[in-house]
């Protein structure tokens, strides 16, 4: 009876023995399964580079994003896009500073005005951060290229267009999107000399928008109210001239008006063909972004750029509206 109770306890340590070695084996066979996974899931980047939009869930931007996620993923490259949800100053600046203190290998970023952006931008430069402005530069300071449009040059075109598509008096309204951004002022600055000397040409009233489709359209009821003789409207940012054609279609002053805007959202291009849109100036965003991220790729490897990359801008009118035409092309 002995001899059957050791030989039970016998074989039941050996089965519960090599039970417990094939769980072991498998446990580790699983670990190394999952270890070996999770470095395949986890890509081996070249450098990490952060931009920094006026606003992240703004079309344009997206088009900016677009352009440099496509380059950081032809390139190697780990891109992190953040910035402000709306456009906020303070949040951009805290955003630039937390990007240098994480280490990052390059920034990519708006100017935005020159006070409060110019000496953090020195800053972080002389402490060895690279800096690429895009969009809207800030020539002033120590940033190593701007990649963008020439917004002078693309505000000076639009005041060129009017003069050509118009004859008679024309009594001007401007719908900015900002007071206070380089790149807004610049356009205005364009426009202004670009009419400037013409008699026939008169500039009734400036606004501001901030940036927003709804206070496009309430500056715009509210100009042509107060100036009911304005028969021409120039919109400085992309919202600015949807804005504008929806009050001009409400008050019912779109025969005799002549508006350009900026940039081919869709619904301006839906606008231009109604005829209530008469002309807009076109930016490359998605460019600009692709190119930023080549930039800085050749900077951090200390190869020469040039310190100023323009963007091709243009204007367009209806003809030139192209069946495939998309935002692409677009602010």
């Amino acid at each position: 009876m002995k001899y059957f109770t050791k030989l039970f306890y016998v074989i039941g340590f050996l089965l519960f023995f090599v039970t417990f070695s094939f769980a072991i084996y498998f446990a580790e066979k699983m670990n190394d399964f999952r270890v070996s996974a999770a470095k395949e899931k986890v890509p081996s980047y070249k450098y990490h580079f952060v931009l920094v939009p006026e606003e992240v869930d703004n079309n344009y931007w997206r088009l900016i994003e677009k352009g440099a996620r496509d380059a950081a993923n032809q390139f190697g490259i780990e891109l992190e896009y953040v910035g402000p949800k709306q456009g906020n100053i303070d949040e951009h600046l805290k955003t630039l500073e937390m990007a240098a203190a994480a280490k990052v290998d390059g920034i990519i970023s708006q100017g935005l005005t020159e006070k409060q952006f110019t000496p953090l931008i020195n800053k972080l430069v002389k402490n060895g951060t690279p800096i690429i402005t895009i969009d809207t530069d800030a020539e002033n300071s120590n940033r190593n290229s701007y990649v963008g449009t020439n917004n002078y040059y693309a505000g000076f075109i639009a005041g060129q267009a009017l003069l050509k598509d118009t004859s008679g008096i024309v009594n001007v309204a401007i719908i900015t999107g900002s007071f206070h951004s380089i790149n807004q002022k610049m356009r205005m600055n364009g426009f202004k000399a670009a009419v400037k000397g013409e008699e026939r040409v008169r500039i009734i009233a400036i606004e501001e928008s901030k940036i927003s489709q709804i206070r496009a359209a309430e500056k715009t009821y509210q100009i042509l109210e107060k100036y009911p003789q304005v028969n021409a409207i120039f919109g400085t940012s992309a919202l600015d001239g949807i804005g504008i054609a929806n009050s001009v279609t409400l008050l019912n002053r779109v025969e005799g008006m002549y508006i350009i805007g900026f940039d081919t959202l869709d619904e301006t291009l839906a606008a231009m063909k109604k005829g209530i849109i008469d002309a807009t100036v076109t930016q490359e965003p998605y460019e600009m972004g692709h190119r930023s991220v080549e930039l800085m790729i050749k900077i951090i490897e200390g190869k020469k750029v040039p310190t100023t990359n323009y963007t091709n801008t243009d204007v367009i009118h209806k003809e030139d509206i192209t069946a495939d035409m998309k935002e692409d092309t677009v602010k």
